[in-house]
């Protein structure tokens, strides 16, 4: 009798012991098997160190990982060094943050626009309250003449495409 009791009493905890274990398997998979968010993603590219750091000073990185959906045109390093070193540096001071604020804001659009979505000339209304012009072509798509290089990186609350120079917001 005490043999059975034993035994059941080892199973029951063997059981125990399998669901714990699955549990924190399950628990360590979960936010890896998740998508990053598009600041998230961005950091992991290792190719947007400049928009990262724009994004900072501009107080942006809340917003960027919210729940969206957002559409970032993201420029890369090399998209902003054609601005010159000396122009970035000026955004960055903290007197200059609402301009780039505004800016950056100017990259992203409140809705997820897929490359697919892109049939004829679109013009969403951007976050900075201005509208861009995205272009389909032969060539590819054009976001106010600044080429996609690279579309649709997922992103858990939109996406990203990737284009080659820094768009700015039209003078008010």
């Amino acid at each position: 009798m005490i043999a059975v009791a034993r035994t059941t009493s080892l199973r029951g905890l063997r059981a125990v012991g399998s669901l714990f274990a699955l549990s924190l398997v399950a628990l360590s998979v979960a936010p890896a098997a998740r998508a990053a968010d598009i600041v998230d993603t961005a950091v992991a590219a290792g190719s947007f160190n400049t928009l990262v750091a724009a994004v900072k000073a501009a107080g942006l990185v809340e917003a960027l990982k919210g729940p969206g959906p957002l559409t970032v045109f993201a420029p890369t390093d090399e998209a902003f060094a054609k601005l010159g070193q000396a122009t970035i540096d000026d955004l960055l001071k903290p007197e200059n943050k609402e301009k780039l604020k505004g800016i950056l804001l100017y990259h992203v659009v409140g809705s997820k626009v897929m490359s697919g979505d892109i049939k004829t000339t679109l013009t969403p209304a951007t976050l900075q309250g201005a509208t861009i012009k995205v272009v389909p072509s032969a060539a590819g798509v054009t976001v106010n003449n600044a080429k996609v290089i690279k579309a649709d990186v997922g992103a858990s609350n939109g996406v990203i495409h990737v284009i080659d120079t820094v768009i700015l917001p039209p003078a008010k």
